[in-house]
């Protein structure tokens, strides 16, 4: 009971992290349209905290190539310390590129995951042997000379 809730409990919260980086995805594709310095502020605050749980995620699972691409990110957009180019055609193509990565980091991990599940499906149907069991059957064989 407890393995069905915890795994209804991963889908869920694996729903709304897909949900989260696909909203920060559109969010940096509408930044190409001239809007209102607002709009970029909440854009800094959105991509900064998606890239954040991203960073930690990943550092957790030891995949330090996304760290680094997404620690880019996270330093780019800081909402506290924001970086300036002063020019919108160099920050069109950083939020092209960032909202790219957020949809390769949705798709790239589904495709993954199910590639994990079918390995482990696979795995599991194939009896396991283990040394000892030889060794127990070997032994079991030579006592069964001698009693003879």
């Amino acid at each position: 009971m407890e393995a069905t809730n915890s795994q209804n409990d991963f889908r869920t919260s694996e729903i709304i992290y897909k949900t989260f980086f696909s909203f920060c995805a559109l969010c940096c594709f509408i930044a190409i349209l001239p809007l209102p310095l607002l709009y970029y502020t909440f854009l800094r605050i959105i991509v900064f905290t998606a890239a954040a749980i991203i960073i930690y995620y990943f550092t957790r699972q030891k995949e330090f190539h996304w760290v680094a691409v997404f620690g880019s990110i996270l330093i780019l957009f800081n909402p506290v310390f924001p970086v300036h180019f002063y020019s919108k055609s160099i920050w069109i193509l950083i939020d092209i590129a960032t909202g790219i990565l957020f949809l390769l980091l949705v798709f790239i991990r589904k495709k993954t995951k199910k590639l994990a599940e079918e390995n482990v499906s696979e795995t599991a149907s194939q009896p396991k042997t283990f040394s000892r069991d030889r060794i127990i059957k070997t032994s079991s064989k030579i006592n069964n000379y001698k009693n003879e």
